[in-house]
């Protein structure tokens, strides 16, 4: 047992890391050689502590499998020229996953001890960093009930993990997308702002109904009329509307992403005007029909920017043009990522230093 940034550790025997194709880094395939946990028990947080990555024991009556206490997050570290690591908004990401934390009736995890456990984890497998243009450092925490007790109750007891996957470019072919008048991810004044995961296990069906039709993901719509557009599949969703980045405003049933946040910021300071405000689907469409929207686009940790070539509404498929160098998206996509990866100075404090 050694000790890494004050965090014992627990190396490995058998690192996988020669088994891995970092030429050919699919999103999550790839888990690195260690993880770290810490325990909730007697009203609060034991030590975290590294150990290799590998199976959990747990009892089939953990609480977490029947009553979905469970929430996580998703966050990227990078790779500098200069040999440092930077982990990208990490007190953006624990304000997040502390509002989750909290509307799961789950204990709050501190900076000291999420900074210090990241800096620990990256230490160790600093080698999974993969170094190629776009890649980087996937990283999951994960918080769930622990406790073995088959009763409707908030747990006393949870576990916190976190996992690093190296990942590379997210590339994928535009995105063909289906206004859903039917189905709802979640409704305002339940759990849509919180990464807690049976916000995902809900939208699996409908967005296999979609896949069915011919789709990649669906563009949600208000759980009350069907009228308003929330998010696209589980990313926040952007318009080009006259020139102006145009995207929902938040309420508890949109996620508070990060990607968004930073790309609205690059854009209000770059000088494209910002609105964040309700957006019906009428509108949307007559904004297609009278050519004033130019552009779409999904905002998120995996992809940062996903370009969207098609809308159905009200069964009529509505096509957008190729987003090339030179458009909104991709300009503020380039811009977040000279920041992130320090070609361009970090004057909102961003990026988290790590020195390996």
């Amino acid at each position: 047992m050694t000790l890494t940034a004050t965090v014992p550790v627990q190396k490995t025997t058998h690192s996988r890391i020669a088994e891995t194709d970092f030429n050919n880094l699919e999103f999550g395939k790839y888990i690195s050689d260690h993880m770290l946990m810490a325990d909730w028990a007697n009203g609060k947080w034991s030590e975290p502590v590294i150990v290799p990555f590998g199976d959990l024991k747990m009892s089939p009556a953990m609480l977490s499998l029947h009553y979905g206490q469970s929430i996580f997050e998703g966050m990227k570290a990078y790779k500098k020229s200069d040999g440092t690591v930077n982990i990208f908004r990490p007190h953006k990401h624990l304000d997040r996953m502390n509002k989750s934390l909290d509307r799961m009736c789950m204990p709050a995890i501190s900076f000291d001890m999420f900074i210090q456990s990241l800096q620990a984890l990256i230490e160790v497998d600093s080698e999974w960093i993969p170094t190629s243009e776009g890649a980087s450092l996937y990283i999951r925490p994960i918080v769930f009930a622990s406790e073995s007790r088959l009763g409707v109750k908030v747990s006393d007891h949870y576990k916190f993990i976190i996992l690093t996957s190296p990942v590379g470019p997210y590339y994928s072919k535009p995105f063909r997308l289906k206004v859903e008048d039917h189905f709802t991810r979640t409704a305002e004044g339940g759990t849509g702002f919180a990464k807690c995961a049976g916000n995902y296990g809900g939208a699996f069906y409908p967005t296999h109904v979609a896949k069915q039709e011919g789709f990649d993901q669906i563009l949600w719509t208000d759980s009350k009329e069907h009228k308003y557009i929330d998010e696209v599949g589980m990313m926040n969703v952007m318009f080009v509307i006259n020139g102006k980045i145009v995207t929902p405003n938040l309420n508890s049933a949109i996620l508070d992403g990060i990607t968004r946040d930073s790309l609205l910021t690059i854009a209000r300071e770059t000088g494209i005007p910002v609105e964040e405000r309700r957006i019906s689907i009428d509108e949307l469409e007559a904004a297609f029909k009278n050519k004033t929207l130019t552009e779409a686009f999904g905002a998120g940790t995996a992809a940062v920017v996903a370009p969207i070539a098609v809308i159905r509404i009200h069964g009529i498929d509505y096509q957008f043009p190729v987003a090339g160098p030179s458009s909104i998206q991709q300009k503020l996509k380039a811009k977040l990522m000279d920041i992130r990866m320090g070609i361009t100075p970090d004057t909102h404090n961003w990026n988290y230093i790590v020195k390996i």
